[in-house]
């Protein structure tokens, strides 16, 4: 895919996040839910507030131009909590880059390893989660209601942290 172009994501990029996140969701995760009356309207209020919770921390994919995928790390811990490819877009690539380069960013401040989760269910998450190296660690329930119990895997990759000196000369 030509016209690939990764940066930190901008104020003016959040509408545009929270669309795909929601787009993902919808096509990723939904499907593995018993549907309820606002379910998607919450949805879409709470990914719009994830993007404006962590814009900061934000990368986002560029294809010619446009942004069609985005990956976010916590603060102040080696953690991915989101990684959203347009659905139409997945399997060419661009999750993979989006996260080897926030797992540079975490190797260059110094983490060992870096940890994130998916629901058990979505195979397909899980799976690519292991092509890029990750390792599962332990499944646990995500806090979901009783009534609908829903197991989230959590992974780890090992990282190889930079251990020299970075100066701004060439």
């Amino acid at each position: 895919m030509a016209g690939i172009f990764i940066r930190k994501a901008e104020s003016e990029d959040a509408r545009r996040l929270a669309d795909i996140a929601y787009r993902a969701w919808e096509s990723g995760i939904l499907p593995l839910l018993t549907e309820q009356t606002g379910m998607r309207q919450a949805e879409q209020r709470r990914l719009a507030q994830v993007v404006a919770e962590t814009l900061g921390r934000i990368l986002v994919a560029e294809v010619d131009g446009i942004v069609v995928a985005w990956c976010s790390r916590a603060h102040r811990r080696a953690y991915i909590p989101y990684l959203f490819v347009m659905p139409e877009l997945q399997g060419h690539g661009l999750g993979s880059m989006l996260l080897r380069r926030m797992e540079v960013i975490l190797e260059l401040e110094g983490a060992e390893r870096v940890h994130l989760e998916t629901p058990a269910d979505n195979v397909l998450a899980v799976r690519f989660y292991e092509k890029q190296g990750y390792r599962i660690l332990a499944m646990r329930p995500d806090g979901r209601a009783a009534h609908e119990p829903f197991m989230s895997v959590r992974l780890e990759k090992v990282l190889h942290p930079f251990d020299g000196v970075v100066t701004d000369e060439d």
